[in-house]
């Protein structure tokens, strides 16, 4: 039997209850929505007061740090978002945050649901409550998960500054220099064919403080350039003859042939061989330091344009492409990945040359259209297509810089391009001292006397040492075929071709 007591407990534990029927469970319902909106509301409702201020209090702090980070602190959230511990701990933030958020909607509930229900009635307030963590969870794991798929993109393309051999200076990024150079590389590894290509390279000067970038294009089959100091050259001194009667010594053979030479760039891992010797080797032929590279597989770039939806591109002329005799028409067209990959290595009716400048208006159009409700919508795609076509020397330390960078130069700063191709080049015959004269002249006047004046004193490095420096430099020294004083025009002064040339001028649009 039970005591007066007892019976006197009940109904001052029921006092905060919503009242039995439909009408109390709406209310209830209710007033657990309100509170998975703005935590602590059914809780001073119930006249729960101090859980309610606790629960009100913390969903004001949230709210307020992201208000905060969101407005004042907007800029920093691109250094967090290129670091991957603080990745990693927001990862681990946002699953805290949710699990909290299920509980204060479910516990909202269970403190206001009617005491007497029906089963019918229970079901539903049960389901109801279930909908609404469903809303609440669905949000806050695909941030998560999202979170942890760019986190694992970011260190698996991106590796640290020590894992490089180099130190980076936050404070100081750019190591005082007034332009950052970057070597952007086209590869093509089709099945069909051993190896890596790299049939598009452009040499990408930024500079540092505007964003003003020049590229500088290298035809694929350039010839007779000189290797860099040490056992590359010691190797071909009279400069690169290739491998064998399939590769005669063109520009695009350089990575692949230290891939599988490993003492001609000795110490450096495999998959790394080839771009550090093919940066040393553009460093001399351009008389410019290269500080970084980027290399994107050709067909995984394919990918990349489909899960951004494609590329708007206008065609100016019939473009064939495929094995089928497809053709890309003339006009304003939205690109598919294919339909893009084929619009940048299409030769057919054209060649090489021309090829060059649809890949610069190609690249330029996927930099304008990469918005960021693009990439939001389509992260997973993109972050998985990035980590199979991209591979790059540059730290993870200098991310938050170059993405600074990168804004500055989508964000209306000029881009120029020159390309190194007849008839102001003669590929197989280069003027290399030209070559360098124009690209100093292109990338800073000031510097031209400086990184133009060929070093006739250079000699290879001893056998089995390497000159090959960490950012790509090698001696510029003149060669074969080159002559001393380049080929002017006769005007005394290179010729119109000679000149950087906006790409906003000269690609369709």
């Amino acid at each position: 039997m039970s005591s007066p007591s007892a019976g006197r407990r009940a109904p001052e534990e029921d006092a905060d209850r919503s009242p039995g029927g439909a009408e109390g469970l709406l209310r209830a319902l209710a007033l657990t929505l309100a509170s998975a909106l703005v935590w602590g509301v059914a809780h001073l409702v119930a006249g729960r007061r101090l859980a309610g201020g606790l629960l009100l209090g913390l969903w004001a702090v949230v709210a307020a740090t992201v208000l905060v980070t969101v407005t004042v602190y907007r800029s920093s959230l691109v250094h967090l978002a290129v670091r991957p511990d603080e990745l990693q701990g927001l990862a681990g933030g946002i699953i805290v945050l949710g699990v909290v958020w299920v509980a204060v909607v479910i516990r909202s509930y269970l403190v206001l649901r009617p005491v007497r229900q029906s089963i019918s009635a229970r079901t539903l307030g049960a389901a109801a409550v279930a909908v609404m963590c469903f809303a609440v969870a669905v949000p806050v794991a695909w941030g998560a998960h999202s979170t942890y798929v760019y986190r694992d993109a970011l260190t698996s393309i991106f590796r640290t500054g020590s894992q490089n051999g180099r130190h980076i200076d936050t404070s100081d990024p750019w190591d005082g220099q007034p332009r950052v150079n970057v070597l952007l590389l086209g590869g093509d590894a089709a099945a069909d064919r051993t190896g890596v290509r790299t049939d598009s390279m452009t040499l990408a000067s930024v500079d540092t403080k505007t964003g003003d970038t020049v590229l500088l294009s290298l035809p694929r089959n350039l010839e007779r350039f000189q290797m860099p100091p040490g056992p590359a050259r010691d190797r071909f001194p009279y400069g690169f003859t290739g491998d064998g009667p399939e590769n005669p010594g063109l520009l695009n053979e350089v990575y692949e042939y230290a891939e599988n030479h490993p003492d001609v760039v000795p110490g450096v891992p495999k998959n790394r061989r080839g771009p550090e010797l093919l940066k040393a080797t553009i460093a001399g032929v351009l008389g410019l330091r290269v500080d970084y590279y980027i290399l994107v597989d050709m067909f995984g770039f394919a990918d990349i344009v489909d899960a951004m939806g494609g590329v708007k591109m206008k065609v100016t002329q019939p473009i064939p492409y495929g094995l089928e005799g497809q053709v890309l028409q003339p006009g304003y067209r939205t690109l598919k990945g294919k339909e893009a990959l084929w619009y940048g290595r299409s030769r057919t009716d054209s060649d090489d040359y021309v090829r060059m400048g649809r890949q610069k208006c190609l690249m330029r159009a996927i930099a304008q259209q990469a918005d960021p409700q693009t990439v939001l919508t389509s992260f997973d795609k993109l972050a998985a297509a990035a980590k199979r076509t991209l591979s790059t020397d540059l730290p993870q330390e200098l991310l938050p810089a170059l993405i600074k960078l990168s804004g500055k130069v989508k964000d209306g700063a000029q881009i120029n391009s020159l390309q190194f191709v007849p008839p102001l080049i003669n590929s197989g015959n280069p003027d290399f001292a030209l070559i360098r004269r124009l690209a100093a002249k292109a990338v800073s006047p000031e510097q031209a006397q400086a990184t133009t004046s060929p070093n006739p004193s250079a000699s290879p490095s001893p056998s089995g040492s390497s000159s090959l420096a960490a950012n790509g430099s090698a001696t510029a020294t003149p060669s074969p075929g080159a002559s001393p004083g380049g080929s002017p025009s006769p005007s005394g002064s290179p010729s119109a071709e000679s000149k950087p040339t906006s790409l906003a001028a000269t690609c369709p649009s």
